[in-house]
């Protein structure tokens, strides 16, 4: 079952706040954002198209603006955010550009998603940044965005544009190893569960809405929902820990690691219709 993810060709890889950044200090963790560069330049190298969607704008904006508590107000978000951005983009061209790697960034708001031709054309970007061998960096557009002050997380983003590219594999590198029969930071006889074939009510019991990380916005809820978009547009999807990048390799490597979401890809799925509904494809 797991052997056939090491044949996928179009992979989105989602890191969130908390795994890019240092717990003790909330600054970006230098070391394991240059292991996962060198790991996605090297999934390049052997031919395969890689997107990375990467949260942390407004908690690095918020260090370097001085800001001791994740902040509250909209508008404060959007400024951390805005200046945020722009040092996270740096850092990541200079760590790709070690590796030979050209690096594009792609901002996105639900807008984008919203209106056909705007989708079109973010469409069309990706595939010709594949064309070319760049590897997309996508990031909710903090500073604009009018609806929230994300798409909720970027375990939906990642989601949404797994299926807007025609994705076949979206790995999740999570605060916790994967999805477990109750918050594991709580109950200590949480188990993990290994592969889901299909998201049913139990399991959706099982989601909590916070995972309690001050950093991060997507809990096991928006885990969940990510899985049901990327699963019924065709993709697999695997929640693995993000304390180690090279749980990436090991993904498509066919290790029993994480938790596997199978694929089933729905005939009448939209992601217009869900993002207008916010209802998620059975």
């Amino acid at each position: 079952m797991r052997k056939k993810l090491k044949d996928k060709k179009r992979i989105i890889v989602k890191i969130g706040s908390s795994s890019l950044t240092h717990m003790e200090s909330g600054h970006l963790d230098l070391d394991k954002m240059e292991r996962m560069v060198r790991i996605l330049a090297n999934l390049r190298n052997q031919g395969k198209d890689v997107i990375l969607v990467s949260s942390g704008a407004i908690a690095v904006g918020r260090k370097a603006l001085g800001f001791l508590e994740k902040p509250q107000e909209r508008t404060i978000k959007q400024a951390c955010a805005a200046v945020g951005q722009a040092r996270l983009m740096m850092v990541y061209q200079k760590l790709f550009a070690e590796y030979n790697q050209v690096a594009a960034q792609i901002l996105m708001t639900k807008d984008t998603m919203l209106n056909d031709i705007s989708r079109e054309n973010a469409g069309n970007t990706f595939n010709e940044l594949f064309k070319m061998g760049v590897i997309p960096i996508v990031n909710e557009n903090d500073t604009v965005s009018t609806d929230e002050i994300d798409f909720g997380d970027n375990d939906t983003l990642s989601a949404i544009v797994t299926a807007l590219i025609g994705g076949d594999l979206l790995i999740l590198l999570s605060d916790i190893e994967g999805f477990y029969t109750d918050d594991p930071h709580k109950n200590k006889e949480a188990t993990l569960i290994s592969v889901v074939e299909e998201i049913n009510d139990e399991l959706l019991s099982m989601a909590k809405s916070s995972t309690g990380c001050s950093l991060g916005t997507g809990g096991m809820a928006a885990k969940l929902s990510a899985a049901k978009i990327a699963n019924a547009s065709g993709a697999d999807m695997v929640i693995t820990s993000g304390d180690d990048v090279r749980n990436i390799n090991r993904v498509l490597e066919g290790k029993e690691i994480g938790t596997l979401f199978m694929a089933h890809k729905a005939r009448d799925f939209s992601i217009m219709d869900h993002i207008k509904t916010k209802q998620f494809p059975r």
